[in-house]
């Protein structure tokens, strides 16, 4: 049976002509929020209890993550009570902010405030769904009555927000249009901007407005036109963020991530690996080191990948594809004999030449800059050529092989793992110079 595709239709064409997003080039590394807590966590088949969402957390930490969402306190007593322990056993240090994530009703909101009482900085993010879809099929709303919703939950955190500073805390507003990219953006404007009218942000008190790709609707380029023409016709524009919060049904939540940075925005929710609900949120990391590639600081430490990874795939209980960007198991490893020659001849380069700038071919950054070693950069198998063979005994056991001796080393590895079908060990490289020996 043939794919319908006839049931489906395009996205709508954006009309934007006066988009400068194109021209634009990234400088400097954005605000950065760990959702993986929350949004990583409610995706899971058996979601993280206590202690193992204090694991990650502290791992969140390490990395330098100064802005963690830790939950929805009040949908769940877990989260809840996992808020109350950070703060009860002072786990949260000054520089760090707290975000927690609630609808817009007045009992949520107040169970919100209980669970924060005592954090310093925090960030209680509402949200109500703005698309035209949902409003037709899920609440048979019309847009006022869905602005009435968000400015009611905007004036119900503010006045809580007002008795929290009398305690000291700071409380910042984040509002999501949520499925801003099935709402009209002018309509995503006009409800953001009621409520920005609610909350009369400042300089000493900014809010937040989050635009998600709650579904990945349309190609990364479209996303980051609207995610232009919400900053250009937002009110308040200098006492707020313009947080994006990317979904990756298409695929391309990277990419609109990084276009939605050029098009304007100025901070990045995200999970580490991509985590989150159905084919998971923007992989923070990767965005993070795609950054570095560029020579610019993320401002996130990830050089230590391996315990970063043990620690997620424990708390989780989800594999790491080998092939994930700069930290899958196989990323760093070439089996192609041209492609092993030339990261072979990459390395010496640089090292004879002394060079600092990291140009190695088919190696994007320095596998050692997130704790990786060399020893997995080239392994042999049938793809494998001479140069490959020659680089793990020289690497390995010191044997540099006169350059005749390549072919006829090579051809007697090749041969082997034609017949047998397998990935040769060092080891067995090493054994195969000795029988030629």
């Amino acid at each position: 049976m043939a794919m319908n595709y006839k049931k489906y239709k395009s996205y709508p064409k954006f009309d934007f002509k006066e988009r400068t997003w194109p021209e634009k080039v990234t400088t400097k590394a954005p605000i950065w929020c760990s959702v993986d807590l929350r949004d990583g966590n409610q995706a899971l088949p058996i979601p993280m209890g206590i202690e193992e969402k204090l694991l990650l957390y502290k791992m969140l930490l390490k990395i330098g993550f100064k802005t963690i969402e830790v939950g929805f306190p009040s949908a769940s007593e877990t989260e809840f009570n996992f808020l109350r322990k950070l703060v009860n056993d002072k786990l949260i240090p000054d520089d760090v902010t707290i975000q927690v994530l609630t609808q817009a009703r007045e009992h949520l909101i107040e169970r919100t405030f209980e669970a924060l009482n005592g954090v310093k900085n925090s960030i209680v993010h509402i949200y109500n769904s703005t698309s035209e879809l949902q409003r037709r099929v899920v609440f048979n709303k019309n847009k006022d009555e869905i602005k009435k919703i968000a400015t009611e939950g905007t004036t119900i955190v503010k006045r809580f927000a007002e008795e929290a500073r009398k305690e000291g805390m700071h409380v910042m507003l984040e509002y999501s249009p949520e499925s801003f990219t099935g709402t009209e953006v002018d309509y995503a404007v006009e409800v953001s901007n009621v409520v920005l009218d609610v909350w009369q942000p400042t300089k000493d008190n900014p809010a937040i407005i989050n635009l998600p790709s709650t579904v990945e609707m349309s190609t990364p380029n479209i996303y980051a036109d609207q995610i232009e023409w919400f900053c250009n016709h937002v009110k308040y524009r200098k006492f707020i963020q313009i947080s994006l919060h990317a979904h990756n049904d298409r695929g391309t939540g990277i990419a609109a991530t990084e276009l939605g940075l050029l098009a304007g925005a100025d901070r990045v929710e995200g999970t580490m690996f991509g985590n989150g609900e159905r084919t998971g949120n923007t992989d923070i990391l990767s965005v993070a080191l795609n950054l570095y590639s560029q020579g610019i600081d993320p401002e996130l430490d990830f050089y230590d990948v391996e315990e970063i990874k043990e620690v997620f795939q424990k708390v989780t209980q989800l594999p790491i594809h080998p092939r994930h960007p700069y930290v899958g198991d196989l990323v760093h490893t070439a089996f192609s004999g041209s492609h092993q020659d030339a990261i072979n001849k990459g390395l010496k380069y640089k090292a004879d030449n002394n060079v600092e700038i990291w140009e190695v071919p088919y190696l994007p950054i320095d596998p050692s800059d997130v704790g990786r070693k060399y020893e997995a950069v080239i392994r042999i198998n049938s793809q494998s050529g001479k140069g490959g063979v020659a680089f793990v005994l020289e690497k390995e056991y010191g044997f540099k092989l006169p350059k005749n001796m390549h072919p006829e080393v090579a051809k007697i590895v090749q041969k082997d793992t034609d017949d047998k079908g397998i990935e040769l060990k060092k080891d067995d490289v090493l054994n195969y110079l000795k029988i030629i020996i």
